[in-house]
């Protein structure tokens, strides 16, 4: 009696032992620290639905209006900072630049070694930003939007996807992983109610499409 409770026992752990391996697969590494868990879909939908619509003008634009990679602590920028979060077993030299480590990129599903392969991407691009209403902020509260580590607007990711992204908003781009679709929106949503910016119709629209499933 006591081996047929033990090979039940054992059954049961290899059952449970494949399914953890199996959602691994699907959703990708658990273990590395990442973007800060983002609003759930219920209340992305919520907010929203609060959001002005309006047309985007980016009459003026410049990259250089966002003061980015400001300094975190001691030798530390941000770009420095979401590297160390962002990834496993992260070594850094006394310039606080990471010289080893490992990156999984939520995007697209691949794994870096070196971060020279990875950019940070302002998940609502600035140039998103600019034309949704930063255009009439303060160059201070543009500097705290493009270094934001408090909002789920900075993620470590492949480099090369992080510049077809370019400025697009989710009604003409999203990560390739649609594992990944669900939290991208409701961290877009996020950040956009959090700093009072608008959307477009197109950009609304894909939104409530893909917030409907999450």
């Amino acid at each position: 009696m006591r081996k047929f409770y033990a090979r039940q026992r054992l059954g049961l752990l290899a059952a449970l032992t494949g399914l953890a391996a199996s959602a691994a697969l699907l959703n990708g590494p658990a273990a590395s620290a990442a973007l800060p868990t983002p609003i759930s879909g219920a209340t992305a939908r919520s907010y929203l639905a609060t959001l002005t619509v309006a047309p985007e003008d980016r009459t003026g634009y410049d990259r250089d209006l966002f003061p980015h990679w400001s300094t975190v602590s001691g030798a530390c920028n941000t770009r420095e900072t979401v590297l160390k979060r962002d990834g496993e077993n992260v070594v850094t030299d006394s310039s606080c630049a990471a010289t080893s480590g490992s990156w999984y990129s939520p995007y697209d599903g691949a794994t870096w070694t070196a971060a020279s392969d990875l950019d940070i991407d302002h998940l609502v691009p600035l140039a998103e930003a600019w034309d949704s209403g930063a255009d009439a902020w303060t160059t201070s509260r543009r500097q705290s939007f493009a270094n934001d580590l408090t909002r789920p607007q900075l993620l470590a990711v492949t480099d090369n996807v992080n510049q077809a992204k370019g400025d697009q908003d989710p009604a003409t781009w999203m990560p390739s992983r649609t594992a990944y679709r669900c939290t991208y929106v409701r961290a877009w949503v996020q950040v956009k109610y959090y700093y009072d910016l608008s959307v477009d119709s197109a950009e609304k629209s894909a939104l409530e499409n893909h917030l409907a499933g999450c």
